[in-house]
């Protein structure tokens, strides 16, 4: 080596090894750089807004490389769409575009490694993102990974490019597929159909031969004709440019609704049930016996007698083979189709017992038996019988062994020419409808199909022996077959996937037909289909095989003669030319209304109605490039305002409905397309757009961005109403002073004795008394509400908690509307102004009108007291309006003209509280009103036969709606109206009684509610003002003929128990004699009974009913008593409900049941003739001794139910120690079972068990054997079944003990005498016996039996619409 060369091989081998040293580095630098997590929303698309791109980058990474990285994921040309932070805390500026020229890195850009980066894809300009467009023939497809087997539904992570994959393309979903095939939609579960549909669509004769069909639209509805809506199918899949199409027109023809998509079911099933359904379709036609031509060949199912050779024999056609993967009681199965086919026609010896009659010996002889191929269609079918059934476990199985299949298969070995020369001593039958499918039971299923008029051998009987012998070997020389079609089931017995691969027979390639995914494959894929596991083919194999493999093989016979060539287009019929047209303009149809749909925005708009104030909404769909003029011109004709308000009176400004917010209008850009105004087309928008109109003399302002919304209300303190909103405009950055200078302006009221409240939120009234704070630093926001008082009152001196205003707001802000119905003998409103003119006098004032809570409880009285004081009141009252007569005022007389019968409630009242009630009452001491608590509990309604769940009232009741939004009414209000704290949903509509004159009246509160009091009683604050004001009301029609309504407006921090003093005057009876029910919107009634609790869980309008009864108190629970009839059919009857008491013992129940017993339900009893006892569902329980206490002894919680057992004699049961139990004894020698008699035990011994049966039944001790009943009282169990199916005489020496596990009151015990032999029935009276236990058992409900959902049948109707026989399967 010369020195020059050395040198230059140093040289550059100094300079690989300093690059290498360079690579190292950076990648030992890139594995220790951070890396960045991001991503990637699409809001371009609503088909793609919930779809998400994740990117993890190295933090070098410069913004130019995440544009085309995310450009590449979604399938987008780089540069048509924009990128902006998505929601967090990293930026400030969410809305402004990442630049996407810059040189910086992710990480100077501001995103945060370890931390997730949400960004949006959103559209560039205005103009949505440009697709990329796909480059065909260009992948290699030996490189990709491919997966041969089901498809992972979409969404799925991990598989291949093949089908779906992470990265998703929008294009994809749209364009066809590089193979230039197209996929079929799987509707749910249509993975078989479309598996047959593809493999019809790629056989050129049935192809060519259904494109000849021409459809006569004259003759048949074109929706249920099966022929033409699989022509229109074959015609899309051959022009569409779609990746996929829907088969639903064409399973809408089948007669199938959309329940039939959900029903997986067999491929060959299917085939055979389409191919009946075209034969049926094309009677008359050419195509008449197109599927015979095509699919059908013949066997001979033959019995040869192996002493004179005499042979029976019969022709059977068939559509499909069926081929045994594994033979009948054999570990092994078969290696290959040859081997199968080779079994299929193998013919059995009949031998022994099996002998065959042979009609020529006229005695039974051995004979074979076997089938025999006669010819083969030109589409053969081969069904590889995978799915079988395992006697061991009693359930269908898959049998997913191996077996080959070649690419070429030559039938010819399967004709067998011998048999031919046999002689003309053969007897031939007619194998008719009835013989279908007579043939060897393990190797062939019954699904050939026959013709009568198939010519069965007897042409072959009239030819000579050589001209069959010749016929047949002719045959012989052309039965070679190609593979072209092999139908995969992935999956188990119980269910799976149907694909195809199908070879084309214009290219000679194969393909992957997975539903709407298509792709080619190459011969290795196919042979992943053959099965099993490489492993010995051992009886286990097919448990841990794979679960993908061939199911059905169609072959194409090779014949040039008769090879047909798909059509081409000029070679199409005329009406297969105008179908085509047709579907093409249907599909450009299609694709403009797509990009249409593509290009509009739509958006949520709104309008306050200028003559119905009420708001309307509607959604404003307008394309993006139409001006803002035209989109106001749209919107108008949309809200119809046309006959309201000029157009040139209406305006689109933007708005935000949440916050009645208006953000900004947009002045001098009527000329704007509508896709820059809006940010471009999107699938949901931030924000709304707002159609507002002014009067004609009016201009419209100028909203700015930035600005925020305050609604202003005017107080006036003498009136004490609040007017309605002012809405003016301000900044944050504004201060107090230059506020109050600003609503002046509006209002035109001095500022300087001006004093503003904002309600920040429920409840927060707050006085803005520093002039120099900002807006911002008060808590304004986007929408704001206000309340200026502006007089020269002395109030504005005192403290602002003490204030006039103040309580006035506070009193606005909690008073809610409420709809009360009363019951119809109500006294009514006159009753009412009596009462309420006494207690609130002459004064308008409004501390002395509204009298304060009393702060201390111990200052309280007793509700007995208060209650016995309105009582005393109410009947003065009432005597008092007697006397005064007719010398009230006209007008006074009629207002009540409504309201009737005012006295007679009253004079009831006494009578009305019965001895029991007030005993009761004495037993059980209230001290206090605070106290009043009970559970919630349900509404019996007005009958005591029938009741809801209980359902507590906190649960369903739904909160206060927003404060922080205001009404939009335009005439001055008085407070009463409720006007204060509703939110624009309640704005929007009309309020009754609207501008009508009120006046605030004031009852005293006599109990502390849970804010205002702590657990110790004492105040946390001032006392509260509470509200209450009623009037008459008419309700809508429909509302019940005579029913009285109030119209009630009360402050809703009330309690309950105040609220229904307060309706004491309107009921006519005390609270503690009705009750009130809260009704919601699907109108079923929950009754209230926490009387400490306040009404905050009410808002406005809600309706409430009065029903009279007695109110429960606390320690109270209402008790549903059902009577035990053991003895009777239905043991459980429902009698009434009562009202029993914690601390009360079960004899003073008694005692406070037997009246109602008596008037109620008829029945006269003393208290010792029966018994109370636990009721769980329809099992009897625990006895109730007299001496235990509710709540002590026995749990009670509401809407309990108790037993009522009346007693034959003198109760028996003294003690918790003993246990009472049912007997029931069964007689075998006379079929049938005694009345129940109850059995009560000291302790839960066996012996002593079977010493009380020996007693009551006079069976020797020895001889007793008893057994558990089970399931729900009674225990029914046919008597056919008693004897053998209860677990007779355990061996137990404790009932207490397993099996038997009787440990409480109520178990039922079946009893017999074992030396008491079974009567013996004769069929007819076992039948009659079995009829009659059945209807009896079927009506008392206890025998409930299993039946298994059957598999829905296969059907294709004719008709288009399924039978509605029921009794056809």
């Amino acid at each position: 080596m010369c020195p020059g060369s050395a040198d230059m091989f140093w040289s550059c081998r100094q300079s690989i090894f300093a690059e290498m040293k360079k690579k190292f580095s950076q990648v030992e630098s890139a594995a220790e750089e951070p890396r960045v997590l991001c991503i990637i929303q699409d809001t371009t698309n609503s088909k793609t807004v919930n779809e998400r791109v994740t990117l993890n980058l190295p933090a070098s990474t410069p913004l130019k490389r995440l544009f085309e990285d995310v450009a590449s994921k979604v399938g987008y040309v780089n540069g048509t769409f924009d990128l902006v932070w998505g929601n967090g805390d990293n930026v400030t500026d969410t809305q402004t575009p990442i630049d996407q020229n810059s040189d910086k890195t992710i990480l100077d850009a501001g995103f945060e490694p370890g931390k997730k980066n949400f960004l949006h894809l959103t559209d560039k300009d205005g103009e949505q993102p440009h697709i990329m467009p796909e480059e065909s023939g260009t992948t290699d497809d030996s490189a990709q990974d491919r997966l041969i087997g089901p498809l992972p539904r979409e969404g799925s992570v991990g598989c291949t490019n093949d089908y779906v994959s992470q990265s998703y393309s929008y294009s994809s979903v749209l364009s066809k597929s590089e193979t230039g095939y197209v996929g079929l939609v799987n509707q749910a579960m249509t993975c078989y159909l479309n598996s047959l549909l593809q493999t019809l669509f790629m056989t050129p004769e049935f192809r060519n031969a259904l494109y000849k069909w021409e459809f006569e639209e004259s003759e048949e509805d074109p929706v249920t004709s099966i022929p033409y809506q699989l022509q229109r199918l074959f015609v899309l899949l051959q022009t569409s440019k779609k990746r996929a199409i829907e088969t639903t027109d064409v399973t809408r023809s089948f007669g199938w609704d959309s329940s039939e998509a959900w029903q997986q079911h067999d491929v060959q099933e299917l085939c055979r049930v389409m191919f009946d359904a075209l034969e049926q379709k094309w009677k008359q036609t050419e195509q008449a016996d197109l599927i015979n031509q095509l699919y059908q060949g013949k066997l001979k199912d033959y019995v040869r007698c192996l002493e004179c050779g005499y042979e029976g024999w019969r022709i059977d056609t068939y559509l499909d083979i069926p081929l045994v993967i594994r033979p009948y009681g054999s570990n092994q199965a078969f290696a290959s189709v040859e081997e199968a086919l080779h079994a299929f026609i193998q013919p059995e010896i009949l031998d022994g017992p099996n002998q065959y009659f042979c009609e020529r010996c006229k005695k039974k002889c051995d004979a074979r038996k076997g089938l025999r191929f006669l010819h083969f269609p030109y589409l053969l079918t081969l069904q590889l019988k995978r799915f079988d059934f395992d006697y061991t476990t009693m359930h269908r199985i898959k049998l997913n062994d191996r077996m080959t299949f070649p690419e070429e298969l030559d039938m010819s070995v399967f004709i067998d020419v011998e048999d031919e020369k046999s002689p003309q001593t053969e007897s031939c039958t007619d194998s008719g409808a009835e013989n279908e499918g007579s043939c060897h039971s393990d190797q062939m299923s019954n699904d050939f199909s026959n013709d009568d008029g198939v010519d069965e051998g007897i042409c072959l009987e009239s030819n000579s022996a050589a001209e069959r012998i010749s016929k047949a070997g002719s045959e012989k020389s052309s039965l070679l077959y190609e593979l072209f079609s092999v139908m995969v089931h992935s999956g188990s017995a119980a269910g799976g996937h149907y694909y195809a691969c199908i070879k084309s027979f214009s290219d000679d390639q194969w393909y992957s037909f997975n539903d709407q995914h298509v792709s080619k494959i190459t011969q290795e894929d196919i042979k992943k289909t053959y099965g099993g596991s490489s492993g010995s083919r051992g009886y286990y194999s097919s448990a841990f095989a794979s679960s993908t493999n061939a199911y059905m093989l169609i072959y194409r016979l090779k014949d040039p003669t008769r090879n047909a060539k798909f059509l081409e287009a000029h070679e199409y019929p005329e009406h297969i030319k105008q179908l085509v047209q047709k579907e093409r303009e249907l599909e450009e149809q299609e694709k403009r209304q797509r990009e249409i749909e593509r290009n509009t925005c739509k958006i949520k708009l709104f309008c306050m109605h200028p003559t119905k104030q009420i708001m309307m909404e509607n959604k404003l769909e307008v394309h993006k490039d139409r001006t803002l003029k035209e989109a106001v011109e749209i919107a108008y004709k949309l809200m119809d305002l046309e006959e309201a308000v000029p157009l040139d009176c209406c305006r689109l400004v933007k708005y935000d409905e949440f916050h009645d917010y208006l953000e900004r209008s947009y002045e001098g850009e009527e000329d704007t397309p509508m896709g820059l105004l809006l940010g471009g087309v999107k699938s949901t928008y931030m924000f709304d757009l707002l159609l507002e109109t002014r009067r004609p003399d009016q201009v419209f302002q100028c909203y700015k961005p930035g600005e925020v919304m305050v609604k202003v209300h005017v107080v006036d303190l003498k009136t004490e109403s609040v007017a309605p909103p002012i809405s003016i405009r301000a900044y944050l950055n504004q201060t107090v002073s230059e506020f109050k200078q600003l609503i002046s302006k509006a209002t035109h009221l001095p500022a300087e004795t001006m004093r503003v409240v904002l309600e920040r939120c429920y409840n927060d009234l707050r006085l803005l008394n520093v002039s120099s704070k900002t807006l911002k630093a008060e808590g304004f926001f986007r929408s704001n509400k206000v309340f200026i008082e502006s007089s020269e009152s002395l109030d504005r001196h005192v403290a602002y908690t003490d204030s006039h205003l103040w309580k006035l707001l506070d009193r606005h802000a909690n008073t809610i509307r409420l709809y009360v119905s009363l019951p119809e003998q109500s006294p009514g409103s006159q009753f009412r102004r009596a009462v309420y003119q006494k207690s609130s006098g002459d004064s308008g004032n409004l501390d002395e009108g509204c009298e304060r809570v009393k702060g201390p409880v111990g200052n309280m009285k007793s509700v007995e007291a208060i209650l016995e004081e309105s009582t005393e009141k109410l009947k003065s009252l009432s005597l008092q309006q007697q006397q005064e007569g007719d010398n009230g005022d006209s007008s006074k007389s009629t207002e009540a003209s409504d309201f009737e019968n005012i006295e007679s409630p009253l004079n009831e009242i006494d009578s009305s509280t019965s001895a029991e009630n007030r005993e009761l009452e004495n037993q059980i001491q209230i001290s206090d009103p605070e106290n009043l608590q009970s559970e919630e509990r349900s509404d019996s309604d007005v009958n005591n036969d029938r009741s809801t769940s209980s359902v507590d009232s906190d649960i369903l009741s739904s909160s206060h709606s927003s404060d922080t939004l205001c009404n939009v009414d335009n005439a001055p209000l008085p407070l009463a109206n409720g006007l204060d704290s509703h939110s624009i949903t309640s704005s929007r509509r009309s309020k009754a009684n609207q501008g009508k004159k009120e006046t605030w009246d004031t009852a005293e509160e006599d109990s502390g509610t849970d804010s205002e009091y702590d657990e110790s009683g004492k105040s946390r604050g001032e006392a509260q003002y509470m509200y209450f004001k009623s009037e008459p009301y008419a309700a809508d029609e429909g509302s019940g003929e005579g029913q009285k309504w109030l119209m009630v407006h009360v402050d809703k921090r009330i309690t309950l128990s105040a609220f229904k003093q307060h309706l004491e005057p309107f009921v006519g009876v005390p609270s503690s004699h009705f009750k009130v029910f809260r009704v919601y919107a699907s109108n079923q009634e929950f009754e209230s009974v926490r009387l400490n609790e306040t009404l905050s869980s009410f808002s406005d309008d809600n309706k409430i009913t009065i029903r009279l009864g007695r109110a429960l108190k606390k320690g109270e629970y209402r008790v549903k008593v059902y009577q035990l009839l053991v003895n009777e059919p239905e043991p459980c009857k429902f009698l009434l409900d009562a009202v029993f008491a914690k601390g009360m013992t079960v004899r003073q129940s008694k005692e406070e049941l037997l009246p109602q017993l008596r008037e109620q339900c008829g029945l006269d009893l003393t208290i010792d003739r029966f018994r109370l006892r636990k009721k769980t569902w329809k099992n009897p329980g625990t006895v109730f001794l007299d001496y235990h206490i509710y709540e002590e002894d026995i749990n009670i919680s509401s809407n309990w139910e108790v037993f009522l057992e009346i007693l034959d004699g003198v109760e028996k049961m003294k003690s918790m120690s003993q246990l009472a139990v049912l007997s029931r004894r069964w007689r075998p020698s006379e079929m049938k079972l005694d009345s129940f008699q109850e059995v009560v035990l000291e302790s839960s011994s066996v012996e002593e068990l079977k010493e009380k049966l020996s007693e009551i039944s006079g069976i020797p001790l020895e001889n007793i054997e008893f057994a558990k009943g089970r399931g729900t009282f009674p225990c029914d169990i046919s008597i056919l079944e008693i004897h053998q199916d209860l677990d007779w005489n355990p061996k137990v020496s404790t009932l207490n003990v397993w099996p038997l596990y009787i440990c409480d009151d109520g178990a039922v015990i079946f009893y017999r005498d074992k030396t008491e032999e079974l009567m013996e029935l004769t069929d007819e009276q076992r039948n009659e016996l079995m009829k009659k236990e059945s209807s009896r058992l079927q009506k008392t409900g206890h025998r409930v039996t299993y039946s298994p959902r059957k598999e829905k049948a296969l059907k294709i109707y004719l008709d288009g619409a399924p039978n509605k026989d029921l009794t056809q399967d």
